[in-house]
């Protein structure tokens, strides 16, 4: 995969992320900021962006979204076949729910 391949898909997903952030923000605000771990300012910033600054924002060559987790207990967790799956989910979500959500510097 070439670095204009790879630039594009980038592009791809920034683009569907941010739609489906706004659609999810729009439907229920609360609900979409716990699952996109965001805090009021940047759900306000999402809400508002006009289909051109999502656009801009989509053809950024980084990635807008990110794992919401650094360490190996909540992947291990999310990736578990062992244990009943809406019950690893549930866990997985509330220690991520103990995390602050992320700011933009």
């Amino acid at each position: 995969m070439g670095t204009n391949q790879i630039l594009d898909e980038i592009r791809e997903i920034n683009l569907s992320y941010l739609l489906l952030a706004q659609q999810m923000l729009r439907e229920d605000r609360v609900a979409a900021m716990y699952r996109l771990g965001i805090d009021e300012d940047i759900a306000d910033i999402l809400v508002k962006l006009t289909n051109s600054q999502l656009l801009k924002m989509a053809d950024s060559n980084i990635l807008l979204c990110r794992f919401r987790f650094d360490d190996s207990l909540i992947a291990e967790i999310l990736t578990s076949h062992k244990q009943d799956r809406a019950l690893t989910q549930s866990h997985a979500a509330i220690l991520m729910a103990g995390r602050p959500a992320e700011k933009i510097s």
